[in-house]
């Protein structure tokens, strides 16, 4: 038995049902619609009439996930990384993640004063697993440094 062509209208609808959820940038839309309908030009027309009604945007969804992974306590590093994975172009990426914000270094200070307790490591060892900690949360070089140098100074 041969699954029938879906129409223009049935592949918009399940690609609104999917923003209704949560938003999607035109590449994770385009790639699970992709898996649920084989007819590539079909999506291809439903996503574009989204994105020309402006019921998707990849503004929107960059946005979105940037304070969702901010709630979470991740960093820069990670969160442009997943953004360009998720088919974010630089230009929305720089706009919605500058390292030079001070948001950034307060949100390092956080994760690594829930995590240790606010706690100066005693050596070089504990040092290091902090700075590995902060670093596989997303945070430069930069960030960690300035946590350390915060912390000793009481600057926080």
């Amino acid at each position: 038995m041969q699954q029938a062509v879906p129409t223009v209208s049935e592949i918009r609808f399940s690609a609104m049902s999917l923003l209704a959820l949560r938003e999607h940038s035109v590449k994770e839309l385009k790639d699970k619609l992709g898996r649920k309908f084989a007819a590539v030009a079909l999506v291809e027309e439903a996503v574009a009439e989204l994105i020309e009604l402006n019921l998707q945007s990849d503004e929107r969804f960059a946005q979105a996930f940037v304070a969702m992974r901010q709630r979470q306590g991740k960093g820069p590093v990670i969160i442009k990384m997943e953004l360009r994975e998720k088919g974010i172009g630089a230009e929305l990426i720089s706009r919605f993640v500058d390292d030079a914000d001070i948001l950034w270094f307060e949100l390092a200070h956080e994760a690594w004063r829930k995590k240790f307790r606010g706690t100066m490591p005693a050596d070089a060892r504990e040092r290091a697993k902090q700075m590995r900690f902060l670093h596989s949360r997303g945070f430069s070089s930069r960030h960690i440094q300035a946590v350390f140098t915060a912390a000793t100074s009481d600057d926080w």
